[in-house]
């Protein structure tokens, strides 16, 4: 057989590769992960009654854009990190400057408060059940997360796992924001992001066995 009959024969039958199917898988994983997250929010706990008053709040968006942010961030780096050999990317930075932010404002809020004041600023009314409630939150995503995963071809299993996890746990923060009552950055900054660790810890340890192709 001549060369060019063999590699005719190898590529009959081939169809083309959908240059949208990574955005597309992600996109319903997200998708899947936030409307699962809101509607267990809604059974489960219940809108915060003020909720209409609070949205129309500053502190009340830029507690949305704490998880917000870091879902973007994450969602990149799970995105990049489904393809062999790439980096995480910008993603990365993305988190970092977002924690950083966070922990800067908490601690400005905590040195310019009294005293008296800042324990209850740290644990507020619901820190023994918040970082629960968001870990319990993070199911339905850390799931689509993973099945967007093991359908593609990461090559960095535990680091891809972490950075679903990550994603699963914003997921699950940014849904938790429309019950919570917390108002205080440095709640925000301790609760909320042990809350979405304990997904990330989880997507870490079960990266290398569940991702593994």
């Amino acid at each position: 057989m001549k060369t060019a009959d063999f590699i005719s024969m190898l590529a009959s039958g081939v169809t083309p590769v959908d240059p949208n199917a990574l955005a597309k898988r992600f996109g319903v994983a997200v998708l899947v992960g936030l409307i699962a997250a809101f509607l267990l929010v809604l059974i489960i706990f219940g809108a915060r009654p003020d909720l209409a008053e609070v949205v129309a709040t500053p502190i009340f968006w830029a507690k949305i854009a704490f998880p917000l942010s870091l879902m973007l961030g994450a969602l990149s780096l799970v995105v990049r990190l489904a393809r062999p050999g790439v980096t995480p990317g910008v993603g990365q930075i993305l988190v970092i400057a977002v924690l950083a932010l966070v922990w800067t404002g908490a601690l400005y809020v905590l040195m310019t408060a009294t005293p008296d004041v800042r324990v209850s600023m740290i644990l507020g009314k619901t820190w023994r059940v918040c970082t629960l409630n968001i870990s319990l939150l993070s199911i339905p995503g850390f799931i689509s997360v993973f099945w967007a995963l093991r359908g593609l071809a990461p090559t960095r299993l535990r680091l891809a796992g972490a950075c679903g996890g990550l994603l699963a746990g914003a997921i699950a923060t940014i849904a938790y924001c429309l019950h919570c009552p917390e108002m205080e950055v440095p709640f925000w900054g301790i609760w909320y992001l042990l809350g979405m660790l304990i997904p990330t810890v989880i997507g870490a340890l079960l990266g290398p066995r569940w991702l593994q192709w």
